[in-house]
């Protein structure tokens, strides 16, 4: 498949296309199921665009558990319909859609009970393997105390008295949704990001597109379209509202906070799963890290840019450390990030209850509003709701084909995987970079490379973030969309949570690469360095020390 590169002179093509054309239809909102919505309209033959306020995935689709899942626990609330569609969703995505962006993660569950705990659980896990779609994984195992504690060896040993190994799988959340993002693209949506819907056009009571405001460049578009999709998750209250009508449904957020702290605070070769008083905890695999969360929580303080204070993280630390033989201290988290959950408004008080079904409702003619729902079902949101889009259109629409569309980087993969000696040769770059590039990338890996075969020095890491090789940054401006430091840091790259600094010491550096991409001066590569660094502190107020650097970009 051909990629098409999100770069600075594509943005401006599509500002201005979004300002000549009328669409079938127009989504608002950039998250995972905005980005699936626009996928799967264009991919039945509708033109369309997609415009978001701020970048791909800013809200809650980057600050997720990073889990493609069935959802365990709701086979406890007796919620089969979904886990089987998300079994599913999980099995298209691991073996179709994306194996280059999802991969099977291993968990352990402790068992507490000798006897009606073992049974309880293993009827719940067998039923979970069996479920349709379900087969695409190994089969779950019992293991005894002496086993457990083999495959986990930082585990407290009175904390178990045995446990039940199974399999899920894992994603990268903001690159995926990016990356979707993309594929709508390479099929000729016209896409936007920092593009910002300030209004919905009305001829009497119908939706006709909206105004948008280009937030870089100041300028007002006024887009037309036949039907509009609000995709904007917890945003969707204050969507609702600027159609000045009753709105369809309410939206509940859910706060999840996740600390991030390094693989050997915690020896253990697989993930682990336990039930607290409120919900379950995990401890993630992710690299070099552990991802250890969540939380659930009301949250009532608005939508933008939640944050983990000290009683989230406080929770956290007391709850994984009654299963750890060594505790963990505020010392040991290196990164935490908080994301808010769109939960549809139920009658119960107790956010971590109410279901993460989504609904598709027209509140008004013209405007599809979409939202609650979960990641791993993005795709089924994304499906119903351009259904719902087609029911109004005049002429025939075809079903959606999503299930059949592989993302952006999975064509190929597999060659290139099996390749990847002979790619690193080829290169220069060790095999372990070649490994993590195709994971990142998929296919679309060999444009990386490209850059750094045109500009060898792009081939070094990142200073003070070595995981990750400059090329990437600079590949984050010209083909994935990047506009602003934090985008490429925070999203493109993950050095925001994976560094003990936030990616501070890399800002500098990073900001001196992508000033020349996207035509900062000095004085605005400092400024972007001088945002960063307040996004960090702020995200991190209650979290890790900020350690602040030079605010020159090099």
């Amino acid at each position: 498949m051909t990629s098409v590169a999100l770069g600075p002179r594509y943005r401006e093509d599509t500002l201005r296309a979004l300002a000549e054309n009328e669409f079938d239809v127009l989504v608002v909102g950039g998250g995972i199921v905005g980005a699936g919505a626009a996928l799967d309209a264009v991919s039945r033959g509708l033109s369309v665009a997609l415009v978001e306020a701020r970048d791909w995935a800013a809200g809650t689709s980057s600050r997720s558990s990073k889990l493609i899942h069935g959802g365990l626990r709701y086979l406890e609330q007796r919620d089969f319909g979904l886990v089987r569609e998300a079994l599913r969703e999980r099995a298209l995505l691991l073996h179709r859609l994306a194996p280059h962006l999802v991969r099977p993660v291993q968990f352990l569950y402790p068992l507490r009970n000798r006897v009606w705990e073992r049974a309880y659980v293993s009827a719940g896990v067998t039923l979970y393997d069996t479920m349709g779609g379900a087969r695409s994984l190994p089969r779950h195992r019992q293991l005894t105390r002496r086993g457990a504690l083999r495959e986990a060896p930082a585990l407290r040993s009175d904390a178990l008295v045995g446990a039940i190994q199974y399999y899920d799988a894992q994603v990268d959340d903001a690159r995926y949704t990016m990356m979707v993002a993309r594929t709508a693209a390479r099929y000729g949506a016209r896409v936007a990001t920092r593009a910002e819907v300030t209004g919905f056009l009305r001829e009497g009571e119908r939706v006709t597109g909206a105004h948008v405001v280009d937030l870089e460049g100041g300028r007002e578009i006024t887009v037309r379209a036949r039907r509009v999709v609000c995709a904007t998750g917890v945003w969707t209250d204050g969507a609702q509202a600027m159609t000045g009508s009753r709105a369809a449904f309410a939206v509940r957020a859910s706060k999840g906070v996740h600390l991030v702290v390094p693989r050997d605070r915690i020896p253990m070769d697989t993930g682990l799963i336990t039930r607290t008083e409120r919900s379950v905890l995990f401890i993630i695999p992710w690299g070099r890290h552990w991802l250890v969360g969540t939380t659930d929580t009301p949250h009532d303080e608005g939508p933008d840019e939640p944050v983990a204070d000290h009683t989230d993280i406080g929770y956290l630390l007391e709850r994984v450390n009654a299963v750890l033989r060594t505790p963990l201290t505020m010392d040991d988290v290196e990164g935490v990030y908080a994301g808010l959950r769109p939960l549809l408004s139920g009658e119960m008080d107790d956010t971590a209850r109410l279901s993460r079904e989504h609904a598709v409702a027209e509140p008004v003619p013209g405007l599809v509003v979409v939202t609650g729902g979960k990641f791993t079902t993005y795709r089924v949101m994304a499906r119903d709701a351009v259904d719902v889009v087609a029911e109004g259109l005049d002429e025939a629409v075809p079903a959606s084909v999503t299930g059949r569309l592989p993302i952006l980087g999975a064509d190929g993969f597999e060659v290139l995987w099996n390749e990847r000696r002979r790619l690193a040769a080829r290169s220069g770059l060790h095999v372990a970079r070649i490994e993590h590039l195709l994971r990142r990338y998929g296919s679309c890996a060999q444009d990386v490379l490209d850059l750094v075969a045109a500009e060898p020095e792009l081939g070094a890491p990142i200073p003070g973030a070595e995981d990750y090789l400059c090329a990437e940054a600079v590949y984050a401006v010209t083909h994935e969309g990047a506009l602003h430091l934090e985008d490429v840091l925070a999203r493109r790259l993950r050095v925001s949570i994976e560094e003990w600094d936030g990616g501070l010491a890399a800002a500098a550096h990073v900001a001196g690469l992508l000033a020349p991409r996207l035509g900062w001066s000095r004085e605005d590569a400092a400024d972007e360095v001088k945002r960063y660094v307040l996004q960090i502190r702020a995200e991190r107020r209650d979290g890790p020390a900020v350690v602040e650097p030079p605010v020159t970009a090099a």
